[in-house]
């Protein structure tokens, strides 16, 4: 007999009025899996989390934990844990009350709760004279720390996250998504985070699920999803990236993609079936400015058009004979070009990926 999943999603569904706010979605977490819900504004992952804590009503569908119904239970009495953008802390009380605070509701006596309260303080590398610590002298990211330690205080089966990070300035916001892996690690909880930043997903996640519409366009592993996009949509979402339509040759037939040179390569995956379309997709940091007599299994012939430093790295914009605008990034020395600016890229079969879609 199958083991139940962790927690399990099964043809969820939220509706208002006539609006569909989630398609039926079906999803399956690993206990202990650290998963980031993605997706562009009006994606539903709003919607989505305030299902899975209680906040709202499902129309449809149903929500387990170990095999048992979740969604029946109200927020109050689900073994989760909710840390919202806003911390939602109380300024005026010390950093230990605002940590007891869920055992205190729960009307846990004092002694055990300043036991936990000092455990939490130690686990998020806080000094134990903070307990009497006010909320309105901590540092932002002392507070963010404050509520994650409140979020654990109960020892919560599942840890819900809604973009805790978006309004830290970028210093802090790296140094606290270290943190925060970290932490997942060290107590090996269930960790649900949703987030605009692809940065963010990519560091910190086991697996990513890319939201569009109400449904779920993709999800796996980061690098999967980055090298092996489902769709154009998933494809231009999870960074730059360059797309070329194959089409077949008006003459030969032979599938053919626009502005690139290919040079004994089989084009087997290149052939469409009717009703679908393929398209070439290459990274722009697997692109390669190609010396005179280099060659490669694929390559572009172009002018240098626009140069953008990106810190260790250096974005190019080369644009074609066609007009394409084609965009790679290099980490080692410029590029050699010709006096007018014309350079060849090059790429190879290992390093692209054919996306396969339905015609529209």
């Amino acid at each position: 007999m199958d083991t139940p999943a962790f927690l399990d999603i099964a043809n969820l569904t939220k509706s208002y009025g006539d609006f569909t706010a989630l398609l039926p979605i079906n999803l399956s977490v690993s206990e202990g899996e650290f998963l980031t819900i993605v997706g562009p504004s009006g994606s539903g992952k709003t919607t989505l989390i305030k299902l899975l804590v209680g906040m709202e009503e499902q129309t449809g569908g149903t929500i387990s934990l170990r095999g048992e119904r979740l969604d029946v239970l109200p927020a109050n009495k689900r073994p989760t844990c909710m840390v919202f953008q806003p911390l939602a802390l109380f300024p005026h009380r010390s950093v230990g009350e605002n940590i007891e605070f869920p055992l205190k509701i729960k009307g846990i006596d004092p002694s055990v709760r300043r036991v936990r309260a000092d455990e939490l303080l130690t686990l998020f590398r806080l000094p134990q004279d903070f307990y009497h610590k006010r909320i309105s002298e901590c540092s932002g990211g002392e507070r963010q720390r404050i509520a994650l330690a409140r979020a654990l205080a109960f020892d919560p089966e599942i840890l819900f996250f809604d973009e805790p990070l978006s309004a830290l300035d970028y210093r802090l916001r790296k140094t606290l998504e270290k943190e925060l892996k970290a932490l997942h690690v060290r107590t090996g909880k269930t960790f649900i985070y949703i987030t605009h930043s692809l940065e963010e997903a990519m560091v910190m996640s086991d697996r990513i699920a890319i939201l569009r519409n109400g449904r779920f366009e993709q999800i796996g592993p980061a690098k999967e999803i980055y090298a092996e996009p489902r769709s154009r949509f998933v494809a231009e979402f999870m960074g730059d990236v360059n797309l070329f339509d194959i089409v077949p040759d008006e003459v030969s037939g032979e599938p053919l993609a626009e502005d690139i040179d290919r040079t004994a390569v089989s084009s087997a995956s290149w052939e469409s079936v009717p009703g679908e379309q393929r398209v070439l997709m290459v990274r722009p940091e697997m692109l390669v400015f190609l010396q005179p007599g280099e060659k490669a299994d694929f390559e572009i012939d172009g002018v240098i058009s626009a140069e953008y430093m990106l810190g260790s790295r250096t974005q190019y914009e080369i644009k074609t004979a066609s007009g394409r605008v084609v965009s790679v990034e290099r980490s080692s020395a410029s590029p050699m070009f010709q006096d007018d600016g014309r350079v060849r890229l090059g790429f190879s079969l290992e390093n692209c990926h054919v996306i396969k879609e339905p015609v529209s």
